[in-house]
């Protein structure tokens, strides 16, 4: 039996879920938080991973996951090691574009915009939330660097600990969030037999507000 294209391991209600440009929020940030609301209370597991893309110094790009630790009307925030690749990449060209992709809902979300980093304060208070072993691994791991093998990093994180033992961990100069601003935000949802809807909110350089788009699957 061939199955048509298209039709392949989608489940029937996938042709229920849609777009309507009528229906979407004037801003994208509002949007997407109803996305990323469903996508947590769905049960995809990681709901807030998400691939960030950046582009070096020598006009590559790379890319890799990370965690989306906040999102509103502000835009996208992760946390990272200022002096990583992506930190590097960021400091020689600040723009950037995520991918979020939600399986269980056929959904996809990305966005592209600027980068820049989160008031210190701000990544002060996430860093004192973060577990203890997760503070000094951020003061113990040379991110991106090359080392000569693991046992490097076991010795950096005994002279953290002895370093820091028996008082709180400060946040290290060089580590801390950074907010992607978008100028693009494109919701994907899945249709049946490929005709996916596809709806862009672009901000208008004029009035700065946001322009929502059809874009054909």
């Amino acid at each position: 039996m061939t199955v048509p294209e298209g039709l392949l391991g989608v489940p029937e209600e996938l042709g229920r879920a849609q777009l309507d440009e009528a229906a979407m929020p004037p801003t994208p940030m509002v949007m997407f938080n109803r996305w990323f609301d469903d996508a947590r209370n769905s049960g995809e597991a990681e709901a807030e991973a998400v691939s960030l893309a950046t582009v070096g110094g020598d006009g590559f790009p790379s890319v890799r996951f990370v965690l989306l630790k906040s999102a509103d009307e502000h835009g996208f925030v992760v946390y990272s090691n200022y002096r990583s690749r992506k930190g590097a990449d960021i400091d020689a060209h600040p723009v950037a574009s995520l991918a979020f992709r939600w399986a269980l809902l056929h959904r996809q979300v990305r966005a592209t915009g600027r980068v820049a980093p989160v008031a210190p304060e701000v990544s002060d208070a996430y860093f004192a939330s973060r577990p203890r072993l997760s503070q000094l691994g951020a003061w113990a791991s040379p991110q991106s660097q090359v080392i000569d093998g693991r046992g490097e990093l076991h010795r950096r994180l005994r002279e953290v600990e002895q370093r820091f033992a028996g008082r709180d961990i400060p946040r290290p100069p060089w580590w801390g969030g950074l907010r992607i601003e978008p100028s693009a935000v494109e919701f994907w949802q899945g249709r049946d037999n490929r005709l996916h809807d596809r709806l862009r909110y672009r901000r208008e350089e004029v009035n700065e507000g946001w322009l929502i788009e059809r874009l054909a699957p």
